[in-house]
């Protein structure tokens, strides 16, 4: 197959699905070709197959907002032409979506093979899709490509009520992890480098914005910390990190907590966490959890979303309810005091995401329903 990959290029969940969904597919021999504005941070260079192209937007001064939208149709039109692509996979509804749509009516005659398959991640529904001004071209989007997938069934019955399409017309595929870059036992030199020996180290990554509720994590930690000796560790950026910084002062934790910035390469630091700790608003999946169950690292979360299609409680993890400050305490409390609750837990999260949500158990999948796209199998 012969397919363009639509997708941003930054830190969160859709671009880094997109892109390791993009590998897999060259490694198994297919041609892929990556279209974004910027080289997504998960692209592996040099590898056979596996192709980037730059949208270039113009700063021309007529423009106040320059047309990013515009400008990636007509690059995803160029690509299409020039490499003769079978199959547009736009990851996020707007402006990926429209933009391939867009340069598919473009192509006209040229190009009516091409098919287009959406990708919706979350918050290309949840909060864009709910703007009103935004609300009718998304739902166009979803309607007028040839398939859609989405993320979890929770934000599959999500979607349905909002735009009140039929349940059928969008087909849950899981997001799968590299369970061989996210593994057990990696870099254990790292460890030294976070915590002082005999500290238990929780483990916070997100983009530092109120859906994540990053404050929750500060909060928490300080009641753990009356207890038990442990070290907070937060990677990410957001606008939200100051406040988080601010407020580990007051509850004068400050000595005990790390804010690290993003980071490039999380599978080098996840498997150094004693307990990886994700209080979300709401997570359409819960991508970074699922890496840290990879790392065999125990994962305490908020029942909300997706979350509870990755995370079983009780055997891998703990979930309560969301804002349950005093809980995702007691829940990091009984992992870190319990040495054969945590091997336990570990040993469970590992094993689930191998058995479950494994690159080797999901992307036959794509491919077959990839297949079944050409072939006019799905809608």
């Amino acid at each position: 197959m012969n397919i363009g990959i639509v997708c941003y290029p930054t830190h969160g969940g859709s671009g880094v699905v997109a892109t390791d969904i993009g590998h897999a597919l060259a490694q198994r021999g297919h041609a892929v070709h990556i279209i974004s504005y910027a080289t997504p941070f998960r692209f592996q260079p040099y590898q056979s197959n596996m192709h980037y192209h730059e949208v270039e937007v113009s700063a021309y001064p007529l423009f106040r907002y320059p047309p990013y939208d515009l400008a990636l149709a007509n690059t995803i039109m160029d690509v299409v032409e020039s490499e003769g692509l079978e199959l547009i996979h736009a990851h996020y509804a707007i402006p990926n979506a429209i933009s391939a749509l867009l340069a598919r009516e473009m192509l006209g005659d040229i190009c009516k093979r091409v098919k287009v398959v959406t990708t919706l991640h979350g918050t290309d529904v949840t909060i864009v899709g709910q703007e009103r001004g935004y609300q009718r071209i998304t739902r166009y989007g979803i309607e007028k490509s040839d398939a859609v997938t989405i993320v979890s069934e929770a934000l599959a019955k999500e979607t349905t009520a909002l735009f009140g399409l039929l349940a059928k017309s969008l087909h849950v595929i899981h997001n799968f992890v590299d369970t061989e870059r996210f593994a057990p036992g990696c870099c254990p030199d790292k460890r030294g480098t976070l915590a002082f020996e005999g500290e238990k180290i929780v483990m916070h990554l997100s983009n530092f914005r109120e859906v994540k509720r990053p404050l929750d994590v500060i909060e928490a930690f300080a009641k753990i910390c009356r207890t038990l000796k442990a070290r907070l560790i937060m990677l990410g950026d957001g606008p939200l990190l100051r406040a988080c910084k601010d407020r580990s002062k007051d509850l004068k934790i400050a000595d005990r907590v790390r804010f690290l910035g993003t980071v490039d390469t999380p599978w080098e630091l996840l498997p150094q966490a004693d307990v990886f700790f994700l209080p979300s608003e709401h997570e359409s999946f819960g991508l970074a959890a699922l890496e840290a169950m990879s790392c065999g690292v125990p994962v305490v979360a908020s029942n909300t979303g997706g979350i509870s299609e990755v995370l079983t409680h009780g055997e891998t993890g703990f979930l309560s309810n969301v804002g349950d400050v005093a809980g995702y305490a007691k829940s990091m409390e009984q992992l870190l005091s319990d040495p054969k609750l945590h091997k336990r837990m570990a040993d469970a999260a590992r094993a689930h995401a191998v058995d479950r949500f494994s690159e080797a158990s999901l992307m036959p999948r794509w491919e077959q329903f990839y297949d079944d796209v050409l072939a006019g199998r799905v809608s």
